[in-house]
């Protein structure tokens, strides 16, 4: 692993936040975000990233790897929830095997947004289009979460339930932004973007630091929650999201030039939902343990990747890319 990578990202101010938020807890401090404000906050984050990400796409050219990283991302969000569903049942009831895989085939926009301004700390490019490929991803594994859990429980009558879903994971307010904010992105001028680029980029990573210190605090309130589990969450939370991170890093140099594009999309397939998946199985499987598949993506898996995730992952995409020149 590159120590270069794995200092600058152990002393990025947005990780020191989040380091700090859980500290906060540890030490039985009253600090905490308004939760008005923190979901203003994330509705910002999704925003920006989405506006950026459309008018880097309105520059870009309709290449053929461009289309190959948007079928790429569906595919991992159909194959992820399917491999892992197996692993988990092997220690899960049926509900919340489904409902963890469905977290570990979808994806984190936070850990996106996070490795995007690690990228750019880098000054390492990276395509606009990935922002969509991101927000495709979010969908399809929960829709195979449920249908995992209808196959598995023949008994019940999923069919309602399937179809309310899909329309709630469609009509998702952080998917239903990132992809309205994307489009109008696309459609904005370069001159009417630089209007509101003050507000879209250079307060963000001041957002982003606020942001994470409030995902400090939740993670080191809901870690307890796991300690009466046994090991298998907590190895299943690491190595699961290193296998996908590695493999994609390897494999996506078959379709992809970009270090950046196959490092994004190595943090995609690494990066668990603790935001759209809950909301969803909140209608989707009731009786699936949120004290599981929440605290395993937001207090293990998203940690792990800011910190040792991503610098692992853009090793191996260097190594990887200087091996096949």
């Amino acid at each position: 692993m590159d120590l270069h990578f794995l200092i600058d990202n152990l002393t990025n101010p947005a990780l020191l936040f989040f380091i700090f938020g859980i500290l906060a807890v540890r030490l039985k401090s009253d600090l905490e975000i308004p939760p008005s404000s923190a979901k203003f906050i994330s509705l910002y984050l999704l925003f920006s990233i989405g506006f950026k990400g459309g008018q880097e796409l309105s520059h870009s050219d309709f290449a053929p790897e461009i289309f190959w990283a948007l079928f790429a991302g569906i595919l991992l969000a159909l194959t992820v929830p399917l491999y892992t569903f197996f692993i988990l049942r092997r220690k899960f009831n049926v509900s919340n095997a489904g409902a963890i895989a469905a977290s570990y085939g979808s994806v984190s926009a936070v850990t996106f947004v996070t490795a995007i301004s690690f990228l750019e700390m880098e000054q390492i490019s990276f395509g606009g289009h990935m922002v969509a490929v991101m927000a495709l991803m979010e969908a399809p594994s929960i829709i195979i979460g449920v249908l995992l859990m209808a196959l598995f429980r023949p008994q019940r009558n999923e069919k309602l339930q399937l179809g309310t879903l899909v329309r709630h994971s469609l009509t998702n307010g952080s998917v239903l932004l990132i992809l309205g904010s994307l489009v109008i992105g696309y459609l904005e001028s370069e001159e009417q973007a630089q209007g509101i680029e003050p507000f879209t980029t250079d307060i963000f990573k001041g957002f982003l630091a606020v942001f994470l210190l409030d995902m400090g605090i939740t993670a080191g309130r809901k870690i307890t929650a796991l300690l009466d589990k046994g090991g298998f969450p907590f190895v299943f939370a690491i190595l699961v999201p290193t296998f996908n991170g590695c493999a994609v890093a390897i494999l996506s140099g078959l379709f992809m030039d970009s270090t950046g594009d196959r490092f994004l999309l190595s943090i995609l397939a690494a990066s668990a939902s603790y935001i759209a998946v809950p909301a969803a199985m909140r209608i989707a499987a009731p009786d699936a343990n949120p004290s599981l598949y929440l605290p395993m993506a937001l207090a293990i898996t998203f940690p792990f990747n800011i910190t040792l995730g991503m610098p692992l992952y853009m090793t191996v995409v260097e190594v990887w890319q200087w091996y096949a020149a």
